[in-house]
């Protein structure tokens, strides 16, 4: 594995700002390090599948508290060299100094990865723990994206939170951070996953009133389980709309019910996003790529009719 940044990183691997600079709708979707060889096989089968829909690009997430680091650096680095994919790395700045910040994206750049999404990170504890910057670290998203872009010639994604990130003082001063982070590079940006098309259109035309007009990706997810949903809404401050809840706990007796509302649900937010202009959707598979090829394919089949 290379820790060295290679001279150029011109040619090969497409940049997410070249692709997204085109003109046509975004389809990507994102997975995270498996912790176990069956889970490895899952993973693999996914990304298999979901390379036959030409994805604009993949993106492998970070574990909390920087945990998953070797294990997401090794999928990123084989979406790269194995498959026909572009690979997007995600990088956070808990637990990790300026030095193993570097190390990190030296890797990623000796493997042709050239796209990186830039976080700050839940605090190790979770994400209603305070944040505690690593002594030789960084604090913000803002000066992450400072470092990747003074050491090569990268592509920069940052995270938008329509539903405000817990620990912002208001919408305003939220889509004031988002500002922050393209004017200091960011090419584009990908959401937490919400449920609320108009919390996407306002967090979007907040920002663009700042003069930050960069591609705001929205992160959708369908839902195949209410609680597993009721918890993340509990641990990020997602807001769950009644609209959404009373649909799914119709039927929450009947798995395969909930699943098909979910996937439901999913398609017909995708398809108000993007009739209201979203320059594509960032799917979140949790690994399992049914649900999401399921709206990625109703989405299609809506452009043909």
């Amino acid at each position: 594995m290379a820790h060295g940044l290679p001279s150029t990183l011109s040619g090969g691997t497409p940049t997410i700002r070249d692709l997204l600079a085109t003109g046509g709708r975004s389809f990507s979707f994102e997975f995270f390090p498996p912790k176990t060889p069956e889970a490895e096989e899952v993973l693999w089968r996914s990304i298999r599948e979901i390379e036959q829909l030409r994805p604009t690009f993949v993106s492998i997430t970070y574990g909390a508290g920087g945990t998953t680091r070797d294990g997401t650096i090794r999928v990123t680095e084989r979406v790269a060299q194995d498959t026909s994919l572009t690979p997007l790395g995600h990088l956070t700045c808990v637990a990790h100094s300026r030095d193993e910040l570097r190390s990190v994206i030296g890797a990623y750049a000796g493997a042709g990865v050239r796209n990186m999404l830039a976080l700050r990170g839940d605090p190790p504890g979770g994400p209603n723990q305070p944040w505690v910057a690593h002594p030789d670290g960084l604090n913000h998203a803002v000066e992450l994206v400072e470092l990747i872009r003074s050491l090569g010639d990268f592509c920069v994604g940052v995270a938008a939170f329509p539903d405000k990130h817990p620990e912002a003082a208001s919408l305003e001063a939220d889509a004031q951070v988002l500002a922050a982070k393209a004017a200091a590079g960011a090419d584009y940006a990908i959401t937490q996953m919400f449920f609320g098309a108009d919390d996407y259109f306002r967090l979007v035309e907040r920002a663009g009133q700042l003069g930050c007009d960069i591609p705001v990706l929205p992160g959708i997810m369908p839902v195949t389980n209410i609680k597993q949903i009721q918890r993340m809404a509990e641990l990020t401050g997602m807001a769950l709309p009644a609209a959404v809840t009373d649909r799914l706990l119709a039927v929450e007796d009947d798995p395969g019910a909930v699943r098909a509302v979910g996937i439901e649900i999913a398609t017909e937010l995708c398809e108000r996003l993007l009739a209201g202009g979203a320059p594509g959707i960032h799917f979140i598979t949790l690994n399992r790529s049914t649900a999401t090829r399921q709206v990625y394919l109703n989405l299609q089949s809506a452009v043909v009719s």
